[in-house]
């Protein structure tokens, strides 16, 4: 490891020297080149997680609830088993039929959009807590009970 060091800071010091001189081009490209692309692919990576939301469900049970949303709330994607965009698109038009969602049908499940699966997870499913818009346990083993 001692030689990589030293070869960065020898790099830098090129660098800096060239810099000082007026001149970019004796500073080079390839030092910079992979940290940047590094920072890149690590950047983009967090977007893709966070379009799928199971609250607790399995890859069965969230297959079960896709169907449900299929046979009754105009799901059209593929019956996967991950809970994303058009799910909780679907799941929407439900809550804000039957159970006082009024947001936008965004599939974004936000605190309003879990507010409305309390209320009807309270109603048949066992929920007991608060409607306070926070997916935690109680919240979690009724939509459990909902997607059995």
């Amino acid at each position: 490891m001692r030689p990589n060091a030293l070869g960065r800071t020898i790099a830098g010091l090129i660098t800096v020297a060239g810099l000082a001189a007026g001149s970019v081009a004796t500073a080079g490209t390839s030092y910079a080149a992979p940290a940047t692309t590094a920072h890149t692919a690590v950047a983009a990576q967090p977007a893709a997680v966070a379009t799928t939301q199971n609250f607790g469900l399995n890859t069965a049970e969230a297959k079960n609830v896709q169907e449900f949303l299929a046979d009754y709330w105009g799901y059209t994607d593929s019956i996967d088993g991950q809970l994303g965009t058009n799910s909780w698109k679907a799941f929407q038009r439900c809550l804000k039929t039957y159970w006082g969602y009024t947001g936008a049908i965004d599939g974004d499940p936000g605190t309003n959009t879990i507010k409305a699966l309390q209320r009807l997870l309270a109603s048949d499913y066992g929920y007991t807590g608060a409607i306070d818009g926070v997916a935690g346990a109680g919240t979690q083993a009724a939509f459990k009970r909902f997607a059995a």
